[in-house]
């Protein structure tokens, strides 16, 4: 399964992991390599007039009063919410 947030998309981004020093002089730099940010997943249960429904969502999402109104009943989950996610665009 993708880690993707089935609510805003978020998906993990590129950085670079430094290992010691942050100075110095050009041959004695620390070495830099490529590695990944991954959001914050949870598995949420929501319940629905047909039953219940998980969706992964980042800790970010929990927070938000459009994803409270959705939890509590007030709003009808989004189609798109319901559908897997994946990398392609």
């Amino acid at each position: 399964m993708a880690k993707i947030c089935q609510v805003t998309q978020k998906k993990a981004n590129s950085a670079k992991h430094i290992r010691h020093r942050h100075s110095g002089q050009w041959k004695f730099r620390a070495p830099k390599k490529n590695r990944f940010q991954a959001p914050n997943l949870q598995v949420v249960r929501v319940k629905t007039p047909n039953g219940v429904v998980k969706l992964t969502v980042a800790a970010s999402v929990l927070r938000s009063p459009d994803f409270a109104a959705v939890v509590c009943g007030l709003r009808p989950i989004p189609a798109a919410w319901l559908k897997r996610p994946s990398y392609d665009v």
